[in-house]
């Protein structure tokens, strides 16, 4: 590709300018970001080879950076999909109230998986009768977020029959089928169990249920702050990517409504 670019020229005839052109190029034809900034690596580190053992003199792709890759959406389930998920079957033994417990409060609350499985039994951080629970998380700030109905509901389920599950003395909200606190992999295939039996289409992480909280609240409140706030992020340009999300959904239902945006 390389030699491509220079066509008859020699490698000490390459201009920077020649290099931002051709990369250019290549992102409109749509070559990735992170392709060019393989493809740009090589080719510096070649100069640098023939600089040290052939005394060329500048080095023409220094300097020369890969166009920045645009921001991931988070993935998010719709109220519908969640409602499948949660709704399903009926907690007929310890283990599933204990599934169902969890993943309410994941949703309810815009837990990260890692805040929900440190939660604690009786330390006053659960508090189901405010409807709230106490979480710390990224840089050890702790925050207080409310805890929906549904959720509470599923919680006082499972704390009647935890004791089932729960080796003695044991102080760990989730436990898992040793009886001590559940580990982040048995919550992520549970939930991926689940989805699957529901016939939902991909692999469902725990953080989708955090992603989905935070869209479905935006959606319905537009109250940025509050959102930043339920989910502890540092920086409000972090909660802003769920404005994307909220504009896809507001997108299609423009797109299916407006008799103008119909295809004939």
């Amino acid at each position: 590709m390389l030699l491509g670019l220079l066509g008859e020229a020699r490698l000490a005839a390459l201009e920077p300018a020649q290099v931002r052109r051709h990369v250019a190029q290549m992102h409109a034809k749509g070559l990735s970001p992170r392709s060019l900034a393989s493809l740009l690596s090589a080719w510096r580190g070649l100069y640098r080879w023939l600089a040290r053992h052939k005394g060329l003199g500048a080095n023409p792709v220094e300097g020369v950076r890969a166009p920045k890759p645009g921001r991931r959406l988070p993935k998010a389930l719709s109220v519908e999909q969640v409602a499948r998920l949660l709704e399903a079957g009926t907690d007929d033994t310890p283990a599933l109230a204990r599934d169902r417990a969890m993943f309410e409060l994941l949703y309810s609350s815009g837990l990260r998986l890692a805040e929900l499985v440190a939660l604690d039994l009786g330390d006053g951080r659960l508090d189901l009768k405010a409807g709230e629970v106490t979480v710390t998380g990224k840089g050890s700030k702790t925050r207080t977020v409310p805890v929906g109905a549904r959720a509470k509901a599923a919680l006082e389920a499972w704390l009647q029959v935890r004791a089932q599950l729960a080796a003695p003395e044991d102080k760990a909200l989730f436990v898992g089928a040793r009886g001590k606190r559940i580990a982040p992999g048995v919550v992520e295939r549970q939930l991926a169990a689940l989805a699957a039996r529901q016939g939902l289409a991909g692999r469902l992480h725990p953080h989708m249920l955090r992603h989905s909280f935070a869209s479905h609240v935006l959606q319905s409140s537009q109250d940025l702050r509050a959102v930043q706030e339920m989910l502890g992020h540092a920086s409000i340009a972090t909660t802003q990517v769920y404005t994307h999300l909220d504009y896809q959904a507001l997108a299609k239902v423009y797109d299916a409504a407006h008799p103008r945006a119909r295809k004939k």
